[in-house]
């Protein structure tokens, strides 16, 4: 239904304001008695054969939602409903922001792809922290990032902030440092300085009474040298595991009109998906399955999805892809998982 009759209504109008009108029609519905338990009939896939135990946690199904949907943790728990074995909020940032000038997202319907250049647009970490303590057991990932205005040398405080704010009300931290739309952020994949942010941040989790997995988002456009070193990396830091991968600043192959294609930003879709696949494939070879992989990037069928788990993904996650097909992807892709 969602395909045939919603989408290509909803892909009539600007993006970011549907993006906001469908909250509120989630939000809406979920509010009317026995809708929640509609929603979760129709797509959650209840079976113990689909539950992974992934650095020390428990999911009840490999298919997660990838940050940058509920920046600012809003709808996680009716999102949920849709089937979600997990849910990543974020990219939080210390402080609010409101993110690069509009117009900064653009959809390519040709390509199944979309463009953004949202750059951490979010109410600030205290603000999200105040909604996920109405958590009603969702597993919740932690996206955190920079403030726009913290100059690189002064990212690590960012990160700590956040890190401590949110570390009672998430599961996982994920570090960005791979958003193309934050001036000068993908510098920080450098290896000194991620090695340096990423052991700041395990020696304060070492600090806790229990620790939560740091997993670390990397870009798409890393060369394998620079894989090389995020392998190393992971190695040398301890961190539970890599998120492979983010949006991709490249153009190339793309169908749609070179007015819309050049817009500036990260592009995210069926575009991504040979790319990522072949990021993680390289990491899960070239480290010997030595850390979990999350994948993530132009997954828009089953067939694009165990492809990412055949290439050494523990787990998986969808945005452009939930866009665009809607939340019976979810639904096809864990019950494939069962007939295998």
């Amino acid at each position: 239904m969602y395909k045939f009759l919603l989408r290509p209504v909803l892909f009539n109008y600007d993006p970011e304001n549907v993006h906001h009108f469908t909250f509120k029609m989630i939000r809406f519905l979920s509010k009317i008695p026995l809708m929640s338990s509609i929603f979760r009939g129709l797509y959650r896939v209840n079976d113990s054969r689909l539950e992974r135990e992934v650095f020390g946690l428990k999911f009840k199904n490999p298919v997660g939602l990838a940050a940058g949907f509920d920046k600012d943790a809003k709808l996680y728990n009716e999102l949920h409903n849709f089937g979600f074995g997990f849910i990543e909020i974020g990219t939080l940032t210390p402080k609010p922001q409101d993110g690069n000038p509009k117009k900064r997202l653009f959809r390519l319907k040709e390509d199944n792809a979309i463009i953004n250049r949202m750059g951490f647009n979010n109410g600030g970490v205290n603000d999200a922290v105040k909604r996920l303590k109405k958590n009603k057991g969702v597993l919740i990932g932690g996206n955190i990032g920079k403030n726009k205005v913290t100059p690189n040398e002064n990212a690590v405080e960012d990160y700590k902030i956040c890190f401590d704010a949110l570390f009672d009300y998430v599961d996982y931290f994920v570090v960005n440092v791979s958003s193309p739309n934050t001036p000068n952020l993908r510098a920080l994949q450098d290896k000194e300085p991620l090695t340096e942010l990423l052991n700041t941040l395990q020696n304060k989790n070492n600090e806790k009474p229990s620790q939560k997995p740091i997993l670390l988002k990397i870009a798409p456009d890393l060369t394998d040298e620079q894989l090389i070193d995020i392998i190393d990396i992971v190695t040398e830091t301890k961190i539970a595991g890599v998120i492979a991968t983010n949006t991709t600043i490249s153009r190339q192959g793309l169908k749609s009109n070179d007015t819309l294609k050049n817009e500036k930003g990260g592009l995210s879709g069926k575009p991504l998906t040979n790319r990522s696949t072949e990021v993680i494939r390289f990491l899960s070879d070239k480290s010997n399955k030595a850390f979990p992989i999350i994948g993530v990037g132009g997954i828009h069928s089953v067939e694009d999805a165990l492809e990412k788990l055949d290439a050494g993904a523990s787990l998986i996650q969808l945005y452009t892809g939930f866009i665009y097909e809607g939340p019976k992807l979810i639904k096809d892709i864990n019950k494939a998982l069962l007939r295998k």
